[in-house]
C-alpha cells in the first residue's frame, strides 16, 4: 500500500531522496550502471578521466551504502572489484528519464512531447 503524502511529507521525502544524489559525480556514476551494466574501478577511472581516486572511492561507497549501488569483491590477485546497480538502484532509471523529459519541454517551448 502506498504512503499517503501531504504537500509537507512529500516534499521531505523528495528532498531526502535528492539528498542521496548529491554529489558532483553520482549522477554520472549511476547513467554508466544503467540497462544492467557491471563496471570495475578502473572502467570508471577511464570513462570519468576528471574524478580523482579518492572521490570516486567516496561516492561509490555512499551509493552502495545508499543502497543504489552493489559492490562484489572477487578474492583473486589483483584484486577485482565490479559494481551495478541494485534493483532499487535500476529502478531510477525510469524516473531520472522521466526528469530528463520535463526539462526538453522547456527547450521545446513548453509543449510536452
Amino acid at each position: 500500500m502506498r504512503k499517503i503524502y501531504t504537500p509537507s511529507t512529500a516534499a521531505a521525502d523528495v528532498q531526502d531522496v535528492i539528498k542521496l544524489l548529491e554529489g558532483r559525480w553520482k549522477l554520472l556514476l549511476l547513467f554508466h550502471l544503467f540497462d544492467g551494466k557491471v563496471q570495475r574501478y578502473s572502467d570508471f577511472e577511464k570513462l570519468i578521466p576528471q574524478i580523482s581516486q579518492k572521490m570516486l572511492s567516496q561516492q561509490l561507497k555512499q551509493l552502495e551504502a545508499d543502497g543504489i549501488v552493489h559492490r562484489t569483491v572477487y578474492p583473486q590477485v589483483p584484486p577485482k572489484v565490479e559494481y551495478r546497480l541494485t534493483e532499487w538502484g535500476q529502478a531510477l532509471c525510469p524516473a531520472l528519464d522521466a526528469l530528463l523529459h520535463w526539462a526538453e519541454q522547456k527547450n521545446s517551448g513548453g509543449q510536452v512531447v
